[in-house]
C-alpha cells in the first residue's frame, strides 16, 4: 500500500489530538509539522516524533515531498490555505467546521474538485463502524416510521476564554459552529434529507453565540432539535424516534469510554437491547478514510455534499437566531 504523505498546518490544541493517529492510520505516513513560529513547530515535532519542521505554511504548500495537509487553523483561514493548498495538487484534510458561511465553504468545494484533489471535513464519528451502524438502523424501517431526531453537544467553561477563537465572530467562533455543526450533520444524516425550515434561539456573548437551540423542520412531517452551548456539563448525545423503536447513543461524538463504543434500542415498553460496536480510534478511522479516498481517487465523494449542507444548515440557524425569525431554505 502506498503511503500517503501528511504535513499538518499548525500547532492547535485538535492537532495535539491527530498527529498520533496519523502515525497509526494505515495507508498514511506524517511527515511534517509547520508553524509561523519555528520553535513551536520544533518542540511539537519532537513531542510527537514528526520527522521534518517548517517555519511557514507556504514551504509546506510548496513541497514535492507532501502529498497531503491536515489544517487545524480557525475556520477564518480555511479557504486561504485548502485553496493553497489544492492548488498545489496537495489533498485536504480541514477541520470542521468548513468555513464561516456557506459561500466560502462552496467555494473550497469547487477549488479541491477543480484541482482533483480529496477535501475531507474532520467529522470523525461519521468513519466509524458505529455510524456505519446506527444509520443502517435508521433506514433499514426497524424504528418505524422516523418522527423526531434530537441531538445536544454542550460543555461548560467555569470563566468565558474571551481571547479563545470560539469566542470570536470573525475567526468562526460561537457554539453553533463548534458544537452545533456534529448536531447538524447527525440530524441531515439520520434523516438523508434537508429541512424545509428551522427556527432558533441563541444567547450571546461578544456577538458570539454561548447557547443555541433549534428546530429543524424536515419533509414526510419530521423534526429535529438541536441544543449545543458552552455552559452547560458535557453532553453529547442523539436519539432518533421512530413509531416502533428509538435509537439512542449517549456519545456519540466521542464515546465515553473508547473501548465500548454503544448505543441502545428501546421499546415502547422499556426493554432496551445494547449494541456493541468495537472500532479502532475514530480519529484513526477518519484518516485512514482520507487516505483511502486519496487512492480510489474519489475527489467527488457524497460527504462533500453533506458538508456543504451542514454548513447551509448552520447559517440558516444563524440568521433565525439572530432575527427571532424562521427562515426558509
Amino acid at each position: 500500500m502506498t503511503e500517503t504523505r501528511i504535513a499538518v498546518l499548525g500547532t492547535a490544541r485538535i492537532a495535539r489530538t491527530v498527529a498520533p493517529h496519523i502515525h497509526k492510520a494505515d495507508g498514511a505516513q506524517l511527515v511534517g509539522i509547520a508553524s509561523r513560529d519555528q520553535s513551536r513547530a520544533e518542540a511539537f515535532a519532537q513531542e510527537f516524533n514528526i520527522p521534518r519542521t517548517w517555519g511557514s505554511y507556504e514551504e509546506v504548500i510548496a513541497d514535492d515531498n507532501v502529498d497531503a495537509v491536515y489544517i487545524p487553523l480557525p475556520p477564518s483561514m480555511h479557504r486561504e490555505w485548502t485553496e493553497r493548498a489544492a492548488a498545489a495538487g496537495k489533498h485536504v484534510l480541514c477541520e470542521k467546521p468548513v468555513s464561516a458561511n456557506p459561500g466560502d465553504t462552496a467555494a473550497i468545494l469547487d477549488c479541491c474538485r477543480a484541482n482533483d484533489v480529496v477535501f475531507l471535513d474532520g467529522v470523525m464519528w461519521y468513519h466509524t463502524p458505529r455510524a456505519a451502524e446506527m444509520l443502517q438502523v435508521a433506514s433499514s424501517g426497524q424504528l418505524g416510521e422516523i418522527r423526531q431526531v434530537n441531538a445536544v453537544f454542550t460543555f461548560r467553561w467555569d470563566t468565558w476564554p474571551m481571547e479563545d477563537l470560539r469566542m470570536q465572530r470573525s475567526m468562526g467562533g460561537g457554539s453553533l459552529l463548534d458544537l452545533g455543526w456534529y448536531c447538524v450533520g447527525a440530524a441531515l444524516m439520520l434523516l438523508d434529507d434537508m429541512p424545509i425550515r428551522v427556527s432558533a434561539w441563541g444567547q450571546y456573548i461578544n456577538d458570539v453565540d454561548t447557547r443555541m437551540n433549534a428546530h429543524m423542520w424536515f419533509p414526510g412531517d419530521r423534526m429535529a432539535t438541536i441544543e449545543c452551548g458552552f455552559d452547560t456539563l458535557r453532553r453529547r448525545w442523539v436519539e432518533v424516534a421512530g413509531t416502533k423503536e428509538s435509537l439512542v447513543c449517549d456519545d456519540f461524538t466521542r464515546p465515553w469510554k473508547e473501548d465500548r463504543p454503544r448505543f441502545w434500542i428501546h421499546d415502547s415498553d422499556g426493554v432496551s437491547t445494547e449494541h456493541l460496536c468495537p472500532t479502532k480510534p475514530q480519529e484513526q478511522c477518519m484518516v485512514e478514510e482520507f487516505c483511502r479516498l486519496i487512492r480510489s481517487g474519489e475527489t467527488d465523494h457524497p460527504l462533500l455534499q453533506r458538508s456543504l449542507n451542514t454548513q447551509i444548515v448552520c447559517d440558516a440557524l444563524d440568521r433565525s437566531a439572530r432575527s427571532e425569525q424562521p427562515v426558509e431554505l
